[in-house]
């Protein structure tokens, strides 16, 4: 049954989110063309103002069996310095996780949890951190923490270096 909600959600979602890219510059595709939508890599682009604003950041979307009962996992492709993303891409966001850790519901689309990874980018929380160098650098230097992350940012994440071409919501990335 769960399969069957997966095969008719993520595709809608997807058109959703592709008819809004022009508002959050937020694009995603399923990983390959077997339409079972149990894999997606998403392309984010930081927030404006924000350390990350020059960067497009790379996700692979992984839906389990309980979707959309359970959260999809998140995990950044890209190199991250983040307070709350690891060094392997993994996301510490309430939204991401079921209760009563987090506040994960089968209503939240994808597009509402793709904002929120964004959102998070340009609003750390450094009180929950993964990682927990780059939140006390952020707690004690901010200056020294957004000139790491614009480094990073400049060496990893170009345009260039993330382009893909974008055929449809359901096509391949090239």
């Amino acid at each position: 049954m769960n399969n069957k909600i997966k095969k008719m959600r993520i595709p809608v979602e997807l058109n959703q989110l592709l008819k809004n890219k022009s508002d959050h510059g937020i694009s995603c595709v399923a990983e390959s063309n077997d339409d079972n939508y149990s894999n997606l890599l998403a392309k984010v682009p930081g927030p404006k103002g924000s350390p990350y604003e020059d960067g497009v950041f790379k996700l692979k979307i992984t839906f389990g069996t309980q979707y959309p009962f359970q959260p999809p996992t998140f995990k950044f492709s890209t190199p991250i310095y983040h307070p709350n993303i690891d060094n392997t891409g993994k996301i510490c966001l309430d939204l991401l996780r079921m209760p009563p850790a987090g506040s994960y519901n089968p209503a939240i689309t994808l597009e509402s949890m793709l904002l929120s990874i964004q959102l998070l980018l340009a609003s750390p929380n450094p009180d929950d951190p993964l990682n927990s160098e780059a939140a006390d650098l952020y707690k004690t230097n901010l200056e020294e923490f957004n000139s790491k992350t614009r480094e990073l940012v400049r060496k990893e994440c170009s345009n260039d270096q993330n382009e893909y071409i974008e055929v449809s919501a359901t096509k391949r990335l090239k």
